[in-house]
């Protein structure tokens, strides 16, 4: 009788028999070809998402707070340069999310599907709030850098402030819903 170190072919560990499904990174796992797509485009959803909630996060925890903390000048300068720089930025980590969650969601059924097409409409909002409220101020920022600020400033600001909480807001929602749906496995078992 001679002592094996491993299954035998065909044979897991315990001695079962095992499918003929292909190994994965997480062991043997059945994965046919739709349920691996789902799975890719759930990661790509998860990062993007994740980058975007984190971003706007950092933002609103750092950036904004040490907008308050700065002479008017610095902050429009400051402001207007970081507008400049996230523009292209956010923008495609936005786009990027939105379209992986809903293609998440096609890919998906049940549960599964209406977390991720709810993601997928929160990252639309957190767009949509960028672009029609925090964008258009934006611009008036960035004239003002170069001139003077407006009597009326500070509420110009604090909508812009509000905004950002908005989208913030939403875009970190959106994460833990995809989350949720991940971690929980629910598009294996719609």
């Amino acid at each position: 009788m001679s002592a094996q170190t491993g299954p035998t072919p065909g044979r897991d560990l315990a001695g079962h028999q095992r499918s003929p499904a292909r190994e994965t990174a997480f062991g043997n796992d059945r994965i046919d070809p739709r349920g691996r797509r789902r799975r890719i485009v759930e990661s790509i959803a998860l990062l993007s998402s994740g980058l975007l909630a984190g971003a706007f996060g950092y933002g609103a925890v750092n950036v904004v707070q040490t907008f308050k903390a700065v002479p008017l000048d610095v902050r429009l300068t400051f402001h207007t340069a970081l507008m400049k720089m996230n523009g292209p930025v956010m923008q495609s980590t936005m786009g990027l999310a939105v379209l992986s969650s809903v293609v998440l969601a096609v890919l998906s059924r049940g549960a599964a599907r209406r977390l991720a097409a709810t993601a997928g409409a929160l990252v639309a909002t957190s767009f949509l709030v960028t672009r029609f409220g925090n964008v258009p101020i934006n611009a008036k920022i960035k004239v003002w850098a170069v001139t003077t600020a407006p009597p009326d400033h500070e509420a110009i600001l604090r909508r812009w402030e509000i905004f950002n909480d908005v989208r913030t807001g939403a875009a970190l929602v959106a994460f833990v819903l995809l989350l949720v749906l991940a971690s929980t496995r629910l598009g294996d078992r719609s």
